[in-house]
């Protein structure tokens, strides 16, 4: 078995179990329902149907059915340069690119050297900011999602449907998509992190603390399941952080523009850069979401013959 053919297995093979996991769960809650009325079994299901569609069947269609901008170093220089003009053309029919990168692309694009040097400033400049802000937004959903939620199962799912989301999008923001042996990639490092996203619900974060700052949150029930919250949703934005820039490196590696080595010290590198605009934005957000959430019962609602009087 050749080493893309491997890849491709192992890519059928995770979305398999993702498939299956999902519909276990699907059956598991669809049984409980039964118990109230056989409708709502069956309303359930056309609602998961249809989430199905849009979180996770849709996002994989227009990944999978992208063009992808793969040199190969065996390669002759004409068929690359075919694929480099093939590359441009594609870069030209985005929207989110600007004009000056369009005008460099058109000026360059019959020329062999200085078209793969325009491709990569495109990339390095106005994509690249694109997919980071991307990706900075789909760690900080899953930062607040996994945070609140407190189901290990809930922070699976948000897990697999935002990173599949966040892909989709990068894939949509620069026109291409990673290699099947990339996508396979990227498909265990989604399973990973959803995997870890489950069991970090059962993580005492207070036992990590130093002792004085474990006994007060140990004292303090509340501030102890809001500071797990806090950490299991920081724990899993970083991890998504990390399949963010690892997408977009696949991207640069597949087009040869970026060599394996620096590929993998970039990526951990930029994905501490990132985390801090993550956990201020998020944080900004999780303590307005759990007490808007948490103040509801309390919040006293007017009377209606005040209001008239009013």
């Amino acid at each position: 078995m050749s080493k893309k053919a491997f890849w491709i297995t192992i890519l059928i093979g995770v979305l398999l179990i993702f498939f299956f996991v999902f519909v276990a769960n699907l059956i598991s809650v669809g049984e409980r329902l039964r118990s109230v009325h056989v409708f709502l079994e069956y309303g359930f299901y056309g609602l998961a149907a249809i989430l199905a569609y849009i979180l996770i069947l849709n996002p994989l269609r227009i990944i999978f059915f992208a063009p992808t901008f793969s040199i190969d170093a065996l390669d002759d220089e004409k068929k690359s340069a075919r694929i480099y003009r093939s590359a441009a053309k594609n870069l030209l029919r985005l929207d989110n690119i600007t004009e000056a990168d369009k005008t460099m692309l058109r000026e360059n694009f019959n020329d062999d050297i200085l078209l793969p040097k325009a491709i990569k400033k495109v990339f390095n400049g106005t994509i690249r900011k694109q997919i980071d802000q991307t990706i900075i937004a789909n760690s900080k959903t899953v930062m607040v999602t996994t945070a609140i939620s407190q189901n290990g199962n809930l922070d699976m799912f948000a897990v697999i449907f935002t990173n599949i989301k966040m892909i989709k999008e990068i894939v949509q923001i620069c026109g291409f998509r990673p290699s099947y042996t990339n996508l396979a990639k990227l498909s265990l490092n989604v399973a990973v992190i959803a995997m870890i996203a489950e069991g970090l619900e059962d993580v005492d974060f207070s036992e990590m603390m130093p002792s004085k700052v474990g006994e007060a949150m140990t004292d303090l029930p509340m501030l102890r399941t809001a500071t797990n919250s806090v950490f299991q949703g920081i724990s899993n934005s970083l991890l998504t952080c990390r399949i963010g820039i690892v997408t977009r490196k696949f991207l640069f590696a597949d087009n040869k523009l970026m060599s394996k080595r620096e590929m993998r010290l970039q990526s951990y590198k930029e994905s501490f850069k990132l985390m801090p605009i993550v956990i201020k934005e998020g944080l900004t957000a999780f303590p307005r979401s759990v007490a808007a959430f948490a103040m509801r019962p309390f919040k006293k609602k007017k009377d209606p013959l005040t209001d008239l009087s009013e």
